[in-house]
């Protein structure tokens, strides 16, 4: 008998593997223990601008890792410059200004895990 960890989806189980017999007979399967509590995420770092956040926000096309911040509060950008690059399957992607504006606040930090569609800055 083998024992392994083995994690789903983020649910940890404990499974024990024992090896078939000789004469080819089946043999009885465990029920896999009841599964453990993941390990928790940090929690979510804080939004890093002063309150009255800008209103128009730059969000991600794709699921990844914040790989490099373009832009600082303060900096203005035109429509279509790079704010944020992000990786996602090994290429750098970058998420620019959909309009004309000054950044408000920079929502992530390198190395971020993000999701799709998540806000990772604004502008005024």
């Amino acid at each position: 008998m083998k024992n392994y960890t083995i994690t789903v989806n983020g649910n940890v189980y404990d499974v024990v593997v024992e090896e078939g017999a000789a004469s080819g007979a089946p043999v009885a399967a465990k029920a896999p223990a009841a599964p453990k509590a993941a390990p928790k995420a940090a929690p979510a770092a804080a939004p890093k601008a002063a309150a009255g956040a800008g209103s128009i926000k730059v969000e991600a096309g794709a699921a990844g890792k914040v790989f490099k911040l373009e832009k600082k509060v303060g900096d203005a950008v035109k429509k279509g410059d790079a704010v944020v690059i992000i990786e996602a399957m090994k290429m750098e992607i970058p998420v620019v200004a959909p309009a004309d504006g000054t950044v408000a606040s920079i929502d992530v930090a390198v190395g971020d895990a993000i999701e799709a569609g998540a806000c990772l800055a604004t502008l005024n």
